[in-house]
């Protein structure tokens, strides 16, 4: 199958306007894109995982950062945050994997390094990535390609 969003070009203006709206909250774009990449690699979506690779490369982020970015909480490449954000942004991603879905702690921790629109920045770039993996994985889109 072809990407659904080709399928129903329709789709694909509100999602690129929802992008411009998290994007645009004061967040930086490293950031924005270690969130993507994140979420990307934990619903093992390998077009999104490329793609989030190659964005923050061309943003100038270091080996070290992006290629750790799966062992964040061990590797010593960000700051409290960075960590804040990705906490939320994996709870978010893993709603079914425990009851509260995201707990006190993650948001409490993320809410003392964002405001309420970064926060709200967060969310949807977490929701966006997620759909954008859900559209890509399920048809197999192949890393590199569009």
């Amino acid at each position: 199958m072809k990407n659904p969003a080709t399928i129903i070009p329709a789709a694909l203006k509100p999602i690129q306007e929802l992008i411009k709206a998290a994007h645009a909250q004061g967040l930086p774009a490293e950031l924005m894109e270690m969130i993507h990449l994140r979420v990307s690699q934990i619903n093992g979506c390998s077009f999104c995982v490329d793609a989030g690779l190659k964005s923050l490369r061309k943003l100038g982020e270091s080996d070290e950062r992006v290629g750790l970015l799966a062992a964040w909480r061990e590797a010593p490449y960000y700051t409290d945050a960075e960590r804040a954000a990705l906490a939320l942004a994996e709870a978010s991603t893993r709603l079914a994997d425990r009851t509260d879905a995201v707990p006190d702690d993650v948001w409490d921790n993320a809410a003392d390094h964002f405001d309420e629109r970064q926060l709200a920045s967060i969310l949807l770039m977490t929701a966006i990535t997620n759909l954008f993996n859900r559209l890509n994985a399920p048809i197999r889109q192949v890393a590199g390609t569009w």
